[in-house]
């Protein structure tokens, strides 16, 4: 293990530099920090491989800060508190003129608070000055008094302190031995004048990875759960990979949740328990798929199977090179889209989640939400991403007025994520939308969405009684292809509509009398009773955009594979008016 994680190797680096002197620390920032324990170190530390695990203002003021002579913490919950130095910090508060007296009983709100931090810096800065040009000093311990040589000011909860829509800015530098340090879990919930301060440094504190994460299970089964090994089915290689996406501290909440309860660690609950911790660490912004199903499930469609069958074998053996970077999945409503990714998802062995809505109505919640969803899924190491309804979810290169650049920002946010080629074969999106034209052609290009699959209606009577018996074996309803009578002329028939019709037979099958009615006899009277679906226009449209958008020949209809896209244009335009 390094002496110092990277980001804070990377700070350490930038504060010796004399450039920076202000931090933005985001990302993960409520879990342990481990850091190498000192020489002589008992308890824990010591059996873990001379390692501790300190919370991140512990790190901070006892490993990054530890050199320096004067640590102040402040959050508007707890105000300024001096941890290091509280001798200099108080006298000098003693000695405030009258006139600034006031400010401290109102310490906590912000900005009286910075300011009387500021304040402390500024004074300290021109003591240095004085001494520095061998004058007396007359700072707090009298004349000739030595000033602090090193300042660190750490600001807990930045979010409460500088947020998002508020035009509260801090200061600019003051000098390279003076450190401010703010804390915040999305970089998107502190004010923009903040975040785009050329001053302060930037950096995310990422979720341990696989190796970190390895680490952390090694150093638990030295210290807190020497039985580890023992109570675990799988490897600590694998405890270690199938924990990954989590937090140290959600990790050890997990491993002791079963230790301590007399639990033996399978893959099973593992899996059940790592779902229920990573969507509540999300806020239930991702919902993993549990599918009952496999592609086999599915009616027809044998090209796409196939082809999602292929790239599940890659998936497997880790040749993520020859993996898409993500699909789009475009279809009239009803032809099955989400019942195509929960089929896959039966079969995949990595796990499938559900972006759920993100979208929030309070200044930057929408980017917060966003950056925290990227976050967990980069942990995750290997994950296929569902995005339904796509051309709502993922914003627009053009905001409109009403949303004051939102779906612009969202746009961009999500079209960096998606091109970062870093994740291929890692991160694999799945849009799905019966409207693939209204989605930024940016977001569906390849190096996004490499693959597009048409999805459609049965196109003759044999994949109309295949997609019958496939929809009623998915609801356990008892229906033979010879059950199927033929279809009423101008009848088509979507795998939602099938549904609907086998609700009614069952409804009118539970409402008869014994002896119960055959349920071919059923199913005649609710087809020649069924009404067309009246907006055919606008489901032609569908259609005409999902062939327009398809990838591969292999994929469409026959009807379909000779028209060209010109022709698909004019008879696009033709039924825009009704769409």
């Amino acid at each position: 293990m390094a002496d110092l994680p990277q980001w804070a190797q990377d700070m350490r680096d930038l504060f010796r530099s004399g450039s920076i002197a202000q931090f933005i620390l985001y990302g993960n920032i409520f879990d342990v920090v481990p850091a190498k324990a000192a020489a002589g170190a008992g308890g824990a530390a010591g059996n873990g491989g001379g390692v501790k695990l300190l919370p991140l203002k512990n790190f901070l003021e006892d490993v990054m800060f530890a050199q320096f002579d004067v640590v102040i913490q402040y959050d508007r919950g707890k105000g300024i508190r001096p941890t290091k130095g509280a001798d200099d910090f108080g006298d000098w508060l003693e000695n405030l003129p009258e006139e600034d007296q006031p400010l401290l009983a109102r310490a906590r709100e912000p900005a009286r608070a910075l300011e009387i931090i500021d304040r402390y810096l500024l004074r300290t800065l021109n003591l240095a000055a004085l001494v520095k040009d061998h004058k007396a000093g007359t700072g707090a311990g009298g004349p000739g008094a030595k000033p602090p040589a090193k300042i660190a000011v750490i600001i807990d909860f930045a979010q409460f302190v500088v947020p998002a829509g508020n035009a509260l800015q801090l200061g600019g530098d003051f000098a390279t031995n003076i450190v401010k340090t703010l804390l915040s879990e999305q970089l998107n919930d502190l004010n923009d004048l903040v975040i785009n301060n050329p001053h302060p440094a930037k950096l995310k504190i990422p979720l341990p990875d696989e190796n970190d994460m390895l680490d952390y299970v090694n150093f638990l089964q030295a210290t807190a759960f020497p039985e580890l090994a023992r109570h675990c089915e799988v490897p600590l290689e694998t405890l270690a990979r199938r924990l990954t996406g989590l937090s140290r501290v959600g990790a050890r909440t997990l491993i002791g949740k079963a230790l301590n309860n007399d639990k033996t660690i399978t893959g099973a609950w593992l899996s059940g328990m790592k779902k229920e911790a990573i969507e509540r660490e999300t806020g239930g912004l991702l919902e993993f798929i549990e599918s009952p199903w496999t592609l086999d499930n599915l009616s027809g469609s044998d090209a796409i199977k196939a082809w999602l069958r292929e790239d599940t074998t890659l998936l497997k053996k880790g040749a993520t090179n020859a993996l898409p970077m993500g699909y789009l999945i475009a279809g009239r409503i009803g032809t099955g889209k989400t019942f195509l990714v929960n089929c896959w998802a039966g079969e995949l062995g990595v796990p499938c989640v559900i972006f759920k809505n993100f979208r929030d109505k309070w200044v930057g919640a929408t980017e917060s939400n966003l950056e925290k969803i990227f976050t967990i899924l980069r942990a995750l190491g290997q994950v296929v991403v569902f995005v339904d309804e796509a051309d709502q979810m993922t914003g627009k290169r053009e905001s409109s007025s009403d949303d004051s650049g939102l779906s612009g920002r969202v746009y961009a946010m999500m079209a960096k994520e998606m091109s970062d080629t870093r994740n291929r074969g890692k991160i694999i999106w799945v849009f799905a939308t019966s409207r693939p034209d209204l989605l930024e052609v940016d977001l569906k290009r390849p190096g996004r969405l490499d693959v597009h699959i048409p999805l459609f209606p049965p196109q003759n009577p044999e994949e109309m009684r295949n997609l019958f018996v496939s929809v009623a074996n998915k609801f356990k309803f008892p229906l033979a292809a010879a059950d199927i009578p033929a279809m009423p002329a101008g009848l088509t028939l979507a795998g939602n509509e099938i549904e609907a019709v086998l609700v009614n037979v069952l409804r009118q099958y539970a409402l008869a009398n014994d002896p119960k009615p055959a349920v071919k006899g059923l199913l005649e009277n609710v087809l020649r009773d069924s009404r067309p679906n009246p907006n055919t226009r606008k489901l032609e449209y569908m259609d005409l955009a999902a062939v327009k958008e398809c990838t591969d020949v292999r994929f469409l209809p026959e009807s379909y594979k000779l028209i060209s896209i010109d022709a698909i244009d004019r008879r696009m335009a033709e039924l825009r008016p009704y769409v």
